[in-house]
């Protein structure tokens, strides 16, 4: 499946809740992910989110879309990671 990510979290949280979602998608925009992923690893990204999150202050959205059929994406401005960008 295809899966977006945004999420929006405490300052102290920001980088490792980036550097577990980069395990699983990848970065396309401030916490902002996409990718394809497997229900089983995307149940694993859930998971690693939710340990390392505090639910009282912090979000995570996930969109998900079964095929990428209908899916079309338009960027203005600078592009900002993508699958070519890896650490």
């Amino acid at each position: 499946m295809f899966v977006i990510l945004v999420y929006d979290v405490g300052e102290k949280r920001v980088a490792k809740a980036l550097k577990t979602a980069r395990k699983y998608l990848y970065w396309v925009q401030n916490s902002v992910l996409e990718g394809e992923i497997s229900e089983v690893n995307l149940r694993k990204l859930k998971d690693e989110l939710k340990k390392l999150s505090d639910e009282s202050v912090d979000s995570f959205i996930f969109y998900s879309f079964r095929t990428t059929r209908y899916y079309d994406r338009e960027i203005i401005g600078i592009k900002k990671g993508g699958q070519e960008m890896f650490l």
